[in-house]
């Protein structure tokens, strides 16, 4: 019992111990570290989190050693973040590029299989930003830390809309209908269409293999927004860090 006592409190004695000195080193290493997290970032994160870990609930580790363990990737991170910002070059070998994956309402499927995003993950994360139409986006971007950077078409920018005092009063929600060639037949249900319908619709926009269709959306409009596969009139703009 005495036994099992002494490690509880030399538990909770390297917590109040560790925990402090790893909020220092966070600090030192500046909040750049704590607010993007690029991969580098995230993985000292990780080894910093292993590290105070093992400590607290290995009592044979030797606090000392966990305490320069610490120290020094915190100070590693620290010359890394300094050779990042003085040569470009190096930030770029360690890092991710970003990506656009949208572009004039578009998807651009190779971008994203590149980042291994799907269309659902886009979708989600559109979504979040308050968007729910792809064709308002004119551009968006898969930035090196993960997130998506949107710009939105001007003319759908309610901004505008508000500053002409003109109110949309059309939902600007639109459902997805075909993903990767695969239609849903319980979309078309909804807006009381078949797939004789969607065949119409598609073959005016030009459109003869429904499986050519990457993503199609449809709105209360029962407009019909179609992105290709490897669509080759989609000019990409030089995005770069």
């Amino acid at each position: 019992m005495n036994e099992m006592m002494k490690e509880i409190l030399t538990i909770l004695f390297r917590i109040v111990t560790i925990l402090p000195l790893l909020l220092l080193v966070t600090l030192f290493m500046g909040k750049r570290t704590v607010g993007e997290l690029p991969v580098f970032d995230y993985l000292i994160i990780l080894t910093l989190g292993a590290v105070a870990g093992a400590d607290i609930v290995d009592l044979s580790v030797k606090q000392l050693h966990t305490v320069i363990a610490i120290i020094a990737v915190g100070l590693l991170q620290r010359i890394i973040s300094h050779l990042k910002i003085s040569n470009r070059k190096i930030g770029r070998l360690i890092t991710f590029e970003p990506r656009v994956v949208i572009q004039d309402g578009k998807f651009i499927n190779q971008n994203l299989k590149k980042d291994r995003y799907s269309i659902d993950n886009i979708l989600n994360m559109l979504r979040e930003k308050g968007v729910f139409n792809i064709s308002d986006v004119e551009t968006a971007i898969i930035e090196a830390n993960g997130a998506l950077s949107i710009l939105r078409k001007a003319q759908r920018s309610p901004v505008t809309l508000e500053d002409i005092g003109i109110t949309n009063t059309s939902s600007s929600i639109a459902f997805p209908i075909i993903m990767e060639g695969r239609v849903y037949p319980s979309v078309l249900k909804q807006f009381n269409l078949n797939e004789t319908w969607l065949n119409q619709q598609l073959s005016k926009q030009g459109v003869k293999d429904i499986k050519n269709v990457f993503f199609a959306s449809l709105n209360s409009n029962l407009d019909l927004h179609i992105s290709l596969k490897n669509d080759r009139d989609i000019v990409v703009p030089p995005i770069r860090n």
